[in-house]
């Protein structure tokens, strides 16, 4: 697959799915909000740009620590649902590599789980780069393997059901790929110029409910979502059932899930 196929390809899975997006795994991929601000030092005035806002919860953080916040997504629907989230933002749609700024515009550049979703990484990284003023913060977050439980359960019950895969995942060019491990996403942002890199691995408990969990897949958010989203109508009730049965093996004493996630944070000086 190119990379413009592969782009295409993330634009068909994330095309009107942003309001099932934000009711599910936009709140797992919250976690690490905190850290990746704390990594790009928002703080007050900081001129701060979050690239892939998705729903806008890092914008909307950004924000609440003072932040003069600009985000940018390439879907739509997610930049409608961020504005929400964080009034106070200036929202563009972008889709990276092409940021619409003047090199050196910001402190700060952010991306929360955004570069798994581009078909260049390297050149990802170095718009984000370029984007940031002579020694200003830029950090990322991407999922590495294994990502965690919660689409382990999904997969468990799509295989149990005796379901197909029903969508081919995007896969990057070869030339494009890079090991989704501290060293390897540590290069990649080394390799676009970035100083004092660092890359460290996170891991949380992310809790929810058996519902809210099944419904970001049962609407096609992310590719596990496609996979469940695609089946015939009589195959999605048999993954569910199987998915319902899966269940107790996850959930915790409150009746929630409890599912374990890992992924990277780096960060680096432009």
């Amino acid at each position: 697959m190119g990379v413009e196929d592969f782009d295409e390809a993330e634009r068909r899975i994330w095309a009107g799915r942003a309001a099932a997006f934000r009711d599910s795994f936009a709140k797992l991929c919250a976690h690490t909000a905190p850290a990746l601000l704390d990594a790009a030092g928002a703080g007050p005035g900081v001129r701060l740009l979050d690239v892939g806002t998705g729903a806008g919860t890092v914008a909307a953080a950004a924000c609440a620590r003072g932040a003069r916040v600009t985000a940018v997504d390439a879907e739509p629907g997610m930049i409608e649902l961020a504005r929400q989230a964080a009034p106070e933002a200036d929202f563009r749609r972008a889709v990276l590599p092409d940021l619409p700024f003047e090199p050196g515009s910001f402190d700060a550049v952010v991306a929360n789980f955004v570069v798994n979703h581009v078909g260049r990484p390297a050149a990802a990284v170095a718009a984000m780069r370029a984007a940031a003023r002579p020694g200003g913060r830029v950090a990322a977050t991407i999922w590495c393997s294994p990502a965690g439980a919660g689409h382990e359960l999904l997969r468990r019950a799509v295989e149990a059901a005796g379901a197909q895969q029903a969508a081919e995942e995007p896969r990057l060019d070869p030339a494009e790929e890079f090991p989704r491990t501290p060293e390897g996403f540590a290069e990649l942002l080394a390799a676009a110029g970035l100083a004092e890199v660092t890359c460290a691995p996170v891991t949380w408990d992310h809790l929810a409910a058996t519902e809210e969990w099944w419904g970001g897949a049962a609407a096609g958010v992310g590719l596990i979502g496609q996979t469940v989203s695609r089946q015939s109508a009589g195959t999605v009730v048999r993954i569910k059932a199987a998915y319902d049965e899966l269940v107790p093996e996850y959930t915790g004493p409150d009746g929630r899930l409890v599912l374990r996630y890992h992924a990277l944070l780096a960060r680096g000086l432009a």
